[in-house]
């Protein structure tokens, strides 16, 4: 048979893609958020969208987070299906108290009679040149809580099929975007461009085997931790690059078979330290298994703990780079 064909899609046009078949495939999904209509988003991931579909599918909202997430939980409450997009997630602190009280709470409190199919999307985590109010990665803190499922895409891939998930999942989902990250192109298959295509939410993805360290990231960090692998490949070291995808509910089995076949753990991500992601999957490992497997302590590479800087040069040295990265590895290889 015939090679499937594969084409270059950016993250933007897979998350458009996405949101376009969802439109189409359910009258009850509908857009909300600052600028998504008429405008076709701030960053261009709801182009054309208002017109194919109208006012009442895709609405512009004024600027008042808690006011737009509650219209939309209380929607998702009647059994419509909204997808609120933050401008970038620094913002939904404005509307935290509806997406975690309102929205994450709300099946459990009315035993399970009362659904909140929502789902809370846009750029999460450090963008270039934006500052402290605009460069938070709130993975640690949407995945601390019960009740909603977190996704943070990497590839073109992931973002259209987490984000068909997410919208079908009865669930609130919060799903970290980077907007560094939409206008870089990847390699998608035919069958992720096929309309049915989702991908299940709480699974991890192996991007690429190896023998001698796991590495376990998400988000844009997964491109550092592949461009590290081919560093350190010339070197003789091949890393088992693990894809998070889902933040909540985690992937641990992955990460536990990986960890039992290379002895040796790296985590890697743009959040702060302290009870960040690197902090749950160590734990984890270290409470199962996997733990007897370990041939020397697990490594956390994470962004600097303080305030995201504006100056470029303080910017680069808050986020992990590729050589914080390879760094890590050969500390935990004692290499």
């Amino acid at each position: 048979s015939p090679p499937a064909a594969v084409s270059q899609v950016t993250v933007r046009d897979a998350l458009n893609q996405a949101l376009d078949e969802e439109l189409e495939r359910d009258e009850r999904v509908f857009l909300l958020g600052e600028e998504v209509a008429q405008y076709d988003g701030a960053y261009k991931i709801s182009r054309g969208l208002w017109k194919k579909y109208g006012d009442k599918r895709v609405i512009d909202t004024p600027i008042s987070e808690m006011g737009f997430a509650g219209i939309a939980v209380g929607a998702a409450m009647v059994w419509l299906r909204p997808v609120c997009e933050f401008m970038t997630f620094n913002f939904s602190m404005q509307a935290i108290d509806q997406v975690i009280n309102s929205a994450a709470k709300t099946c459990y409190m009315s035993a399970g009679s009362i659904a909140v199919p929502i789902v809370f999307r846009g750029p999460n985590g450090a963008s270039a040149g934006v500052a402290a109010q605009h460069s938070q990665c709130f993975a640690a803190w949407y995945g601390h809580c019960p009740g909603l499922k977190v996704v943070s895409p990497w590839s073109a891939e992931d973002a259209k099929g987490l984000l068909k998930a997410s919208i079908r999942d009865d669930n609130p989902v919060v799903m970290l975007e980077n907007e560094l990250l939409y206008g870089v192109p990847f390699e998608m298959s035919e069958q992720a461009q096929s309309k049915e295509f989702v991908i299940p939410i709480g699974k991890a993805k192996i991007e690429r085997q190896g023998t001698h360290v796991t590495l376990v990231s998400h988000s844009r960090s997964v491109g550092h931790c592949m461009e590290a692998a081919a560093v350190l490949s010339k070197e003789g070291v091949e890393c088992e690059v693990i894809n998070l995808r889902t933040i909540r509910p985690m992937d641990i089995e992955t990460v536990e078979a990986s960890v039992v076949k290379t002895n040796h753990l790296v985590t890697v991500e743009g959040g702060w330290p302290q009870f960040g992601v690197g902090a749950e999957i160590c734990a984890r490992i270290m409470e199962g298994p996997a733990f007897n497997y370990l041939d020397a302590p697990a490594v956390r590479v994470t962004g600097a703990d303080v305030p995201m800087p504006y100056a470029k040069i303080l910017e680069d040295n808050c986020i992990p780079q590729v050589k914080d990265i390879v760094f890590a590895v050969k500390k935990a290889l004692n290499i």
